[in-house]
């Protein structure tokens, strides 16, 4: 007879079904989500997942590492490869892991990193304690702020520099950030912080894809001595993270990472890193061209629709981002909930103005919209510019049939992931 719970057993792979049946009839948006391929997915699923390896390949705790071992450096040296690279490190579990190894091993409590403020763009894990971000909360650095030029949607090089010549003291300048439309003033900022003493860091999470494909910028070629990022989002892997560096860095940095802010890392993610680092080097350029190109579609169709797009001063993106003022129609939370309902799937997004508007990140005034994704599953300018017709459509909310139906359509042609060495299901789960 089956137990109680067989049925609460049965229930969740009910639900994963019906997410992946959902998300085959939508518009996955989010600038921070991408497909993997199936054979990455089957790795994901490998006995690895069950394994212990704490240590650097060869220094291991536990015995049984023996392929282990050989994928984890297959995967560093792709990793080296890929972004041109002394070090890699591909243990971190995120990219806020990655992020508090780095703080670990080159700061200490009461240092000053500075970095851009959430408002602006700027990513949580770079925040102050008194917002619970992680730089601030966990290792109890003092934060302070790049300038912003809200019509260029980039850090102000001018006024930054004069912000680090007022600083006692800076140890981490931390380029990168959430909301990433345009590269980073990393070469013309670089000297300005080593002069107070600082190391130049640059989160990739968001363009670690761009970087590797040759369309976004190069930061360890431009001043950065370490580079933190995710595994997924442009960089189409599992979600995990990963530290690019310098040679110098190398060593604080492996002991930042174990034993400092990890145990046992995920192996199954490695061995999938491994993967896609391949993936990318095989495809990455081609893929990365094509998201900025798809995102640049986007953004000028829903400019010439009447959205207010931002960033208009610079072409609106070079990124896989596209951000938009909603604050004609309500706030960004009333509006990302108004479109999930009509399967477009994005995010809110704080933007320049929010704070004196008296508005904060449950109902900031902007969305943010992604086209890693759509791109990976093989749609292009033409499909962009339908997409944008959605988006604006749907901005409305009063046309939730026509929306839904055409977005169904429209899916039909798009349910395999590209970009890898064959095509594979963008949704399998049996």
């Amino acid at each position: 007879m089956p137990s109680s719970y067989e049925s609460e057993f049965k229930s969740v792979t009910s639900k994963v079904r019906s997410h992946e049946r959902w998300f085959s009839e939508s518009l996955p948006m989010i600038a921070s989500e991408n497909l993997a391929s199936e054979p990455v997915r089957k790795v994901l699923s490998s006995d690895l997942g069950h394994r212990y390896a704490e240590g650097w390949p060869g220094e291991r705790v536990y015995a049984g590492c023996r392929y282990i071992d050989q994928i984890e450096l297959q995967a560093i040296a792709l990793g080296k490869k890929l972004f041109r690279a002394d070090h890699i490190d591909v243990r971190p579990v995120s990219g806020v892991n990655a992020n508090l190894a780095v703080y670990s091993a080159l700061s200490n409590a009461g240092d000053t990193l500075m970095a851009l403020s959430v408002p602006n763009g700027g990513h949580i894990s770079h925040g102050k304690k008194d917002f619970g971000g992680s730089a601030g909360l966990v290792h109890s650095l003092e934060v302070a702020y790049f300038a912003f030029d809200k019509d260029a949607m980039n850090i102000d090089v001018d006024e930054t520099k004069k912000r680090i010549a007022a600083l006692p003291s800076l140890k981490l300048g931390m380029f990168g950030c959430s909301l990433f439309l345009f590269p980073h003033p990393v070469r013309e900022l670089a000297q300005a912080i080593h002069d107070k003493g600082g190391v130049v860091c640059y989160d990739a999470a968001h363009v670690a894809g761009l970087i590797a494909g040759g369309q976004f910028q190069d930061p360890l070629r431009e001043g950065a001595q370490v580079m933190t990022f995710s595994t997924h989002k442009v960089l189409f892997g599992p979600q995990g993270g990963a530290i690019a560096s310098n040679a110098e860095l190398a060593e604080p940095l492996k002991k930042a990472v174990f034993p400092g802010t990890a145990s046992n890392h995920h192996l199954h993610h490695v061995a999938a890193k491994a993967m896609v680092f391949a993936e990318f080097l095989q495809f990455g350029r081609r893929y990365a061209k094509d998201v900025v190109g798809n995102a640049q579609s986007l953004a000028g169709r829903l400019a010439d629709l009447g959205e207010n797009v931002l960033g208009e001063k610079n072409g609106y993106t070079k990124s896989h981002q596209v951000a938009l003022d909603v604050t004609r129609y309500s706030d960004g939370g009333i509006i990302e909930k108004l479109l999930e309902d009509q399967n477009i799937i994005v995010n809110r997004e704080p933007i320049p103005g929010d704070l004196k508007a008296g508005r904060h990140y449950m109902n900031p005034g902007g969305i943010r919209l992604g086209v890693a994704e759509l791109t990976r599953l093989g749609m292009g300018k033409s499909e962009m510019k339908e997409v944008a017709e959605l988006v604006h459509i749907g901005l409305t909310g009063t046309k939730k049939r026509e929306v839904v139906a055409r977005i169904k359509e429209l899916r039909k042609g798009f349910q395999k992931v590209k970009y890898s060495f064959r095509d594979s299901p963008a949704y399998s789960f049996n």
